[in-house]
């Protein structure tokens, strides 16, 4: 079991061992699990890092993030199409997202993405590749999922998949099924864990939509 102070010291640790955070000047405060992130960053990518690396630290039940991006003067200012420029050439050379099926829209250093694909590593693909342009300040992914199988969802083939992945073979998860729709409920030890079992989730063929209703438990001094 840790204390609120062991955790802030660990979610600490977790920033600084990231290379692309150990110079970023960021605030950690802890309360019952939840992790508060201020500061502010020189980049979209590290601010997206640092809520990545804090949900890794065992004992996080949430992570309310207030970094702010704030580009060093010296850099050339971008507007925004010049953004959408390098968003449509970083799309064009990224083998795993289909920019043709994808359109971005850029209102001060703002991308939100819309469009339709069939799996969801792609969605994540095409956010990745936005947020590490300089320039961007946010990112919101509005990209749907849906597949060209239309066959029905296997709850069965979710479930033997969550069983088998090391770090959740042992957790509660309840998995059920609607539709193209797949529901995680229960409760896990960490977020990885969290977001793992998303992940697994919407691998299976003909899943358009998670839900990811897993929560997060863990015992504090």
């Amino acid at each position: 079991m840790k204390t609120d102070s062991q955790l802030q010291q660990d979610v600490i640790a977790e920033l600084k061992w990231e290379p692309l955070l150990r110079e970023a000047e960021i605030g950690v405060a802890a309360k019952d699990g939840v992790i508060t992130l201020t500061g502010t960053v020189d980049g979209f990518a590290k601010k997206s890092e640092a809520e990545d690396a804090a949900k890794k630290v065992a004992g996080v039940k949430a992570v309310v993030e207030k970094i702010e991006v704030k580009y060093p003067s010296s850099w050339a200012k971008k507007d925004d199409s010049d953004i959408a420029t390098e968003i449509v050439n970083a799309f064009k050379w990224n083998w795993e997202v289909p920019g043709d099926k994808l359109k971005a829209r850029v209102e001060k250093g703002w991308v939100t993405l819309d469009g339709e694909l069939e799996w969801n590593y792609q969605s994540d693909a095409a956010e990745e590749a936005v947020r590490n342009l300089v320039g961007v300040m946010g990112v919101s992914n509005n990209i749907k999922i849906k597949s060209r199988t239309e066959e029905v969802v296997e709850k069965a083939a979710i479930d033997s998949a969550l069983k088998r992945n090391w770090s959740l073979s042992d957790q509660e998860i309840r998995v059920s099924v609607s539709g193209h729709t797949a529901t995680l409920t229960g409760t896990v030890d960490s977020w990885y864990q969290k977001d793992e079992a998303g992940r697994l989730a919407w691998n299976a063929p003909g899943v358009w939509n998670v839900g990811n209703e897993l929560v997060v438990e863990y015992a504090y001094d």
